[in-house]
């Protein structure tokens, strides 16, 4: 029960809990197979009772390298793959969240870019990462185009506001913080959190603490090995980790309620106790 709510109150916040679900999967290059694999998760996730699925980053199309195969199957926000999530959104009735290539004006590079697609197959937001993968031996930046810092899309999904940011972001606090002095009450983090010494402690630590510095719910989906981490969860204001996932493809769903958005902030006023603010650069 959530601390603070009498049983009335308790079974009136259950029955408006908000099913949101991780589905971790390795895509790879056959673009067709990653989105018959979405097709199916999907379908899992709904059948479990979730309104919202979150795919990871570059759900799309992957290879184990960056590279021009990446460029060419870049596709616009009207192409195949947008297209193919609002038909299933619209054919079981529930938002999907994931991340594509997607073309620029640059024939060289392309956006890493999210996209969220509602009940009704509308696109509701997008979200083009911020903070390029150049870390850790890897230079993303060679081939991407860094997202324009603008004014944070966020969209509802039964009382939850919900922003979009995409993996290395987690590693930049200021991000998260943004999605929340914009109303975010979710925010959602699809990645591909490559694997290496401590990466798996970081991914889990950093996702932890944007879910407490924040008081918000955090909920992210992963690649699964061998070049991700796997280990999607979701996490609430407090730190708890809610639901979570192993190594293996599947989903994992949690149900979330505005209302401890709120009793957690009661009792942990942080946010209305920093004396800092956000500038971009």
């Amino acid at each position: 029960m959530t601390p603070g709510l009498e049983p009335d109150e308790f079974t009136r916040d259950e029955a408006s809990a908000v099913g949101v679900a991780v589905a971790q999967f390795a895509p790879g290059p056959d673009r067709a197979r990653n989105r018959g694999f979405m097709r199916q998760l999907a379908a899992t996730a709904a059948a479990r009772g979730a309104h919202l699925v979150v795919f990871p980053e570059y759900s799309a199309f992957f290879e184990p390298k960056l590279g021009p195969s990446f460029v060419a199957a870049a596709e616009p926000l009207d192409g195949v793959f947008v297209t193919a999530l609002a038909a299933l959104a619209a054919e079981l009735g529930i938002h999907i969240v994931a991340g594509m290539l997607e073309t620029t004006a640059n024939p060289a590079r392309f956006s890493n870019t999210l996209v969220a697609v509602d009940p009704t197959g509308q696109l509701v937001a997008t979200y083009r990462k911020l903070h390029l993968y150049d870390a850790f031996g890897d230079h993303e930046s060679e081939w991407v185009l860094p997202g324009t810092v603008s004014d944070p899309e966020i969209f509802d999904v039964g009382g939850l506001r919900v922003g979009l940011q995409t993996c290395y972001d987690i590693r930049f606090p200021e991000v998260t913080r943004r999605l929340v002095d914009a109303g975010a009450t979710l925010v959602l983090v699809p990645a591909e959190w490559v694997r290496g010494p401590l990466k798996e402690q970081h991914w889990q630590t950093l996702l932890t603490a944007r879910a407490l510095e924040n008081t918000v719910f955090v909920a992210a989906a992963d690649h699964t090995p061998p070049i991700g981490v796997g280990t999607s969860l979701i996490i609430d204001p407090m730190g708890v980790a809610l639901a979570s996932l192993g190594e293996n493809a599947d989903v994992a769903v949690a149900f979330l309620t505005p209302t401890r958005v709120t009793a957690v902030r009661a009792v942990n006023p942080a946010l209305a106790l920093r004396r800092f603010t956000v500038i971009p650069r």
